[in-house]
C-alpha cells in the first residue's frame, strides 16, 4: 500500500509540475510552435539504456534563438519536462535582463535631461568665474 501511495504522490507532483509548466508557459505568451524539439543518444552513467535510446532533449525557442540542451535523466518523458522547465527559466531571465537594462536606460535619459540643484549651478558658475579670472589676469601683462 504505501508504494502506491507514493506512486499516486509521484502522479500529483508531475501533475502539479504539468500545470505550472503550462501556466507559465502562457504567461510568457510562448507558443508550442515556437518550440523546436530534437532528441539525440546521451552520454555518462545509464548503461545501454543511454547508449541505445535517444534520451538527451535539446529544446529550441525559435523567436529568441535560446536553447537548453537535457540529459540528467535515463527517460526522455523527464528530460522533456526539465528541458521545458530550463528554457522557460532561460526566457524567463533574458526578458528580465532586457527589462532591467531599458529601466538603467530611461533612468540615466531621466537623470541627464534633469535640471542641476541650484547649489551645484552656484558652485559651477563660481568656479567658472575663478578660472575667468586667472586667464584675465595672464592676459593682462604687457611689454612696454
Amino acid at each position: 500500500m504505501a508504494g502506491r501511495i507514493s506512486r499516486r504522490f509521484e502522479c500529483a507532483a508531475d501533475l502539479a509540475m504539468e500545470k505550472t509548466i503550462e501556466s507559465r508557459t502562457a504567461r510568457l505568451g510562448i507558443r508550442e510552435l515556437d518550440l523546436e524539439e530534437s532528441f539525440a543518444r546521451s552520454s555518462g552513467p545509464g548503461g545501454q539504456n543511454v547508449n541505445k535510446v535517444a534520451t538527451a532533449v535539446t529544446l529550441r525557442h525559435r523567436p529568441s534563438g535560446i536553447s537548453v540542451t537535457v540529459q540528467d535523466s535515463r527517460s526522455q518523458a523527464q528530460n522533456r519536462k526539465l528541458a521545458r522547465e530550463r528554457l522557460l527559466d532561460a526566457i524567463e531571465r533574458a526578458r528580465e535582463q532586457r527589462r532591467a537594462v531599458e529601466v538603467a536606460h530611461h533612468e540615466k535619459e531621466r537623470r541627464r535631461k534633469s535640471p542641476r540643484p541650484r547649489a551645484l549651478k552656484r558652485k559651477i558658475l563660481e568656479s567658472k568665474r575663478k578660472r575667468a579670472e586667472l586667464k584675465r589676469q595672464r592676459a593682462k601683462i604687457d611689454n612696454h
